[in-house]
């Protein structure tokens, strides 16, 4: 990711959400969202799958000191099966990081230290969460897996990636589109 605006595409600002067929152990049952979407392909971080670390455990791998046991007890995303020692900042929008990119008004994406510093200090964002990894698509392939009924899209919803417990997360995702979790069905059909 970089700071440069990419051509945009048309799943930008919006959530993935694997449908129940997608036999994939990286994506069964996920809520991922789009961070990037052009020709180039696709970038996004899972949002509603725990890594098994704590937020503690990464202050101290990177020497950050943080005296807060709430904020060093927060658990810590697996955001996707791609470079998983790469950390994802998802937060709420607040100039002057290092790397940042903006999702939409209410989330930006920041992957320098400096946005972890803040945090440790008790000066970050005033929503966040952390994700270790990321899920990327190459020029075509997340495309043609929709078409293949893996994927239903939603509009980001803040609500979800920073307020909602994990476990439920990928029922309200299917729930903004006005959609009964019952009726969702391992196969889909083509018209």
């Amino acid at each position: 990711m970089s700071d440069i605006d990419a051509t945009k595409g048309y799943l930008d600002q919006q959530m993935l959400i694997a449908m129940p067929g997608l036999e994939d152990p990286h994506f069964t049952r996920t809520v991922t969202l789009v961070c990037q979407h052009n020709s180039e392909g696709a970038i996004g971080i899972t949002v509603n799958r725990e890594s098994g670390f704590n937020l503690g455990e990464v202050f101290e791998q990177m020497k950050l000191d943080c005296e807060d046991d709430q904020v060093r007890g927060r658990i810590v995303l697996e955001g996707g099966p791609v470079h998983r020692d790469r950390g994802f900042v998802l937060h709420t929008p607040v100039d002057g990081y290092e790397s940042s990119m903006l999702i939409n008004d209410d989330i930006m994406v920041t992957t320098s230290r400096d946005v972890l510093a803040a945090i440790a200090e008790g000066e970050g964002p005033e929503r966040y969460v952390l994700a270790l990894g990321y899920a990327g698509w190459a020029d075509g392939q997340l495309e043609t897996e929709m078409r293949e009924n893996a994927w239903l899209s939603v509009p980001v919803d803040s609500a979800i990636v920073f307020d909602a417990p994990l476990p439920e997360r990928w029922g309200k995702a299917v729930g903004n589109l006005g959609v009964d979790i019952s009726h969702l069905h391992d196969v889909g059909g083509h018209a």
